[in-house]
């Protein structure tokens, strides 16, 4: 009997063991998985305000030393007559504040200047006579249109460098995006947007700009938060996705580009539902003579524009909000710029306050710059003629079509690189 007592105990032991070795073997795999993806969490929850994602491009090695971004300052600036020649001195409140900032600008008070708040209902009430009748989201757009700095939630800091230092980039792709459009964001990967080395070892790189979903929207941070580690190329701020806060999408894009990836010649910057051929954008800026390319603000040009005044359409804008012309801009479905402007164009964007439509607002800050719009026939950001949409061979002289559904991006994609295509 007591030998059969020690045969269980020694059983037992022996089973012990194995459950505890298997264990580690366990945990062991499970922090080497984690240890592949440069991830920090603040807090065990998937809400996107408490996770702050630092992920990387995938396939490129991990660094060794986290080193905090750089701080991004504001440089001297310098407005170009033709920009203050072309907005008239009035009463509209837009026109207000930009004459104020231009009056900071003569004493060069940056502490000033670099000021990123909130303006009170009681504020604009006072300043804006007819404030009450605008639209709840113009309302919204107007409090916060001084705010310029939201936390960045998912980051991609080692987006355009490899083992610690700076890639060659020669095109950096910046995408604007909302949560709900993976089937966009998809295609892009698998068309167009593709990262890596292309003909003449001309680096590309892509990432997609986001805000957070509003409160009436599905959750999707969780998604978030997993598409960004699989794929390395989200960056998602927190503010509220919405069509008049683009020019913030716009200005902390900017700000993350002199961060993360100073060094890129050339930047494109576009909506989710463009077709991009890339092999002609990179052809084109190959192209350039270096005074041109340092300079570069290309795109479909609209000239001689004016805001609208009707409330039920989307650029609506009111008279006592903005009172002049608009400069000539490239349409904001997708246009292209000099990296060289980085500094200058992001500088500019503390002094000339926030416009409620981002192409209008881009516009007017390189008109700051007396930097001329550079008009190209291969932006079509207004679409093409209807029977030429299907025919591949009209899209290979061709940089950017607007708009383009997903599953048109695939076809297309497919028939310019096929092998049988003869144009």
């Amino acid at each position: 009997m007591k030998s059969y007592t020690r045969l269980i105990v020694v059983a037992l032991v022996i089973c012990a063991g194995l459950v505890i070795l298997y264990s580690n073997l366990i945990v062991k795999e499970v922090n080497t998985r984690t240890d592949s993806v440069d991830t920090t969490v603040k807090t065990a929850t998937t809400d996107l305000r408490t996770i702050h994602i630092q992920s990387r491009p995938v396939g490129m090695s991990r660094p060794h030393i986290r080193i905090p971004p750089p701080h991004v300052k504001i440089s001297p600036i310098e407005v170009s007559p033709g920009f203050k020649s072309a907005i008239p001195q009035n009463t509209a409140f837009w026109n207000r504040k930009f004459y104020a900032g231009l009056k900071k600008l003569e004493t060069w008070n940056v502490s000033q200047l670099g000021q990123s708040s909130t303006e009170s209902t009681e504020s604009l009430q006072a300043n804006i006579p007819d404030f009450n009748s605008y639209p709840a989201l113009y309302q919204e757009f107007l409090h916060s249109m001084h705010f310029r700095t939201p936390d960045l939630l998912i980051n991609q800091p080692n987006k355009c460098e490899s083992n610690g230092q700076p890639d060659r980039v020669t095109l950096l792709l910046g995408i604007k995006s909302v949560a709900r459009n993976f089937e966009e964001r998809q295609a892009i990967r698998e068309t167009w947007g593709h990262e890596g080395l292309y003909e003449d070892n001309l680096l590309v790189r892509r990432v997609f700009l986001l805000g957070t979903p509003s409160l009436g929207d599905p959750d999707l941070r969780s998604l978030l938060a997993l598409e960004a580690q699989q794929f390395g190329d989200l960056l998602v701020w927190d503010f509220k996705d919405s069509f008049y806060n683009l020019t913030l999408k716009e200005h902390v894009f900017l700000k993350w580009s002199l961060q993360h990836c100073s060094q890129a010649s050339f930047i494109f910057k576009g909506d989710d539902d463009v077709f991009v051929n890339p092999k002609a954008v990179l052809s084109y800026v190959k192209s350039l003579d270096p005074e041109k390319a340092s300079k570069l603000y290309a795109g479909q040009i609209i000239s001689q524009a004016s805001p609208h005044r009707s409330p039920n359409i989307k650029y609506f804008v009111p008279p006592s909000f903005y009172d002049g012309p608009y400069p000539p801009y490239a349409g904001g479905g997708g246009f292209i710029f000099s990296g060289a402007l980085l500094q200058s164009l992001y500088s500019v964007t503390w002094l000339i306050p926030f416009y409620p439509i981002d192409d209008v607002y881009t516009g007017m800050c390189f008109q700051a710059l007396a930097i001329s719009p550079e008009k190209h026939s291969g932006f079509q950001t207004f679409d093409i003629r209807e029977q030429d949409r299907d025919n591949p061979c009209v899209y290979r002289t061709l940089l950017v079509v607007h708009r383009r559904t997903p599953q048109q991006a695939l076809r297309l994609w497919r028939s310019m690189n096929s092998p049988l295509l003869t144009c």
